[in-house]
């Protein structure tokens, strides 16, 4: 079984990949054949493929699989990245492909070119889907397991033990920790201090050491990176920096040098455009009903109070970015010198800033709170880029200041309309004061929790629950 990493299994992947697709242009005609007796399909003689596309069509997809990094192994560790990244890849191979048909061989039907395109994406699916199946069950008969030693049993090195014996899918066994620390010599997986690295790697066959010391044993670092130059081993370090970190770290090219970021985004590339084109969607789908909503509620405001109808107030958004955000005016215009009314602390020192019997809050204005139509201009500042549909609400930068570290984690995604906590809770639980909420989306994001956090909002603000 070749190595799933290995630049053999990349280079076997490409072959098999061109195979499929011109199998899958070749199973084409043969379907297309086949269709002509169903009703929606119109029928049409065989229209062989050109022998040039049998060429052209497989170069296209592979470049194109090339520039996804989809032979990138270690990219695609997680089945859900692998398959995302094809479906993308695939989608954009299709696209060029048809642009291929159009400037060249328009006598290939339509329905043809979808019955190749969608045959070469589910056998490039089915056949990765069968190595996965493969390699898994080998990683669970203990076969070609890579054998790790952790040096440090303290924190990092444990959490790190604990991610490869959940993660079979790696295909490493920890054969022990090595540690200079007494107190944890008693543990029975510690196999020994750092002294005996050498002997360890030489005679327990390990294939990769990784450091996890903390920043006091760093002294020790060259002696043992030396020890092991001459040994066939692969030397991995988690630094102590990511203490330090608000969301997680990740080393990247920063004018030509690798360095470690310790604020890296807590979404990827490919999230963050599937999030912004989900948002981009959702708001230029809902516009038309939104905006004539949007001229009758100023109106509303305009004959109920005077002021502006608009309230803008600098808010913290991601990576602690200030921004204007949008709402509609629901309280009194001077409502910002009356602060004192309505602000108290809790028991705790913590500021609460919100109160159901606040005076300042307007007629017209306690019914868009209660509906939450007093955020509907954040639409505005989702176009705009500053906030998404779904993500934690964003804070005011006074209450911001008064954050503990650990707090500040909640800024690592876009700032959304609505969130984990106010499917939660809403105004029952200040967000300031229940950050947990928004960690728990930070941590779990994808973009079905940002459907089923949609879909829950609507029946929260139907109910009218939590909102004042």
């Amino acid at each position: 079984m070749l190595r799933r990493f290995s630049t053999n299994f990349a280079v076997f992947s490409v072959f098999v990949d061109g195979l499929l697709i011109s199998l899958a242009l070749y199973l084409s005609n043969f379907l297309r054949q086949f269709s002509n007796q169903f009703d929606f399909v119109r029928p049409m003689p065989l229209i062989p493929v050109p022998p040039e596309l049998f060429v052209l069509f497989p170069l296209i997809w592979v470049l194109t699989l090339l520039v996804f990094s989809i032979y990138d192994g270690r990219k695609n560790i997680r089945v859900v990245d692998e398959f995302a990244s094809l479906t993308l890849a695939s989608f954009f191979s299709t696209i060029a492909s048809a642009g291929v048909l159009y400037l060249s061989f328009r006598e290939i039907s339509r329905f043809q070119f979808a019955l190749f395109a969608f045959t070469a994406y589910v056998m490039m699916l089915f056949w990765r889907v069968l190595v996965r199946t493969t390699i898994h069950r080998r990683f669970e008969l203990k076969k070609e397991m890579r054998n790790v030693l952790i040096l440090g049993a303290g924190t990092a090195g444990r959490r790190i033990g604990e991610q490869i014996n959940h993660g079979a899918m790696y295909g490493l066994h920890v054969i022990g920790y090595l540690d200079d620390d007494p107190a944890k010599s008693s543990h029975p997986d510690v196999v020994g201090d750092l002294n005996i690295t050498r002997e360890i790697v030489r005679f327990s066959k390990i294939d990769d050491v990784v450091i996890a010391l903390p920043g006091s044993a760093y002294q020790r670092l060259n002696q043992i990176v030396s020890e092991l130059h001459d040994l066939p081993v692969r030397v991995w370090v988690i630094p102590d920096y990511f203490s330090l970190t608000l969301h997680k770290a990740g080393v990247f090219d920063f004018a030509g040098i690798p360095m470690l970021d310790l604020r890296a985004p807590a979404l990827d590339e490919y999230q963050r455009m599937v999030k912004r084109t989900f948002d981009l969607i959702l708001c230029l789908f809902t516009l038309p009903f939104t905006l004539p909503l949007i001229a009758l509620i100023s109106l509303l405001i305009k004959f109920d109070s005077p002021g502006p109808v608009i309230y803008k107030q600098k808010r913290v958004g991601e990576n602690g970015r200030l921004f204007t955000m949008l709402k509609f005016r629901t309280m009194v215009s001077n409502a910002d010198s009356l602060k004192h009314l309505v602000e108290t602390r809790d028991e705790n020192g913590n500021r609460i800033h919100k109160s159901r019997s606040d005076p300042r809050i307007t007629k017209i204005g306690k019914f868009l709170r209660q509906t939450s139509l007093d955020e509907l201009p954040q639409i505005l500042n989702v176009l705009d880029g500053s906030m998404s549909l779904v993500g934690p609400r964003p804070e005011m930068p006074e209450l911001v200041d008064e954050y503990q570290p650990w707090q500040r984690k909640r800024f690592a995604v876009p700032q959304g309309i609505t969130g984990w906590w106010q499917v939660n809770g809403r105004s029952d639980r200040p967000m300031h004061l229940h950050t947990e909420d928004d960690l728990y989306y930070v941590q779990h994001y994808s973009i079905w929790l940002d459907l089923q956090i949609i879909a829950r909002t609507i029946w929260v603000v139907l109910r009218k629950k939590g909102a004042f």
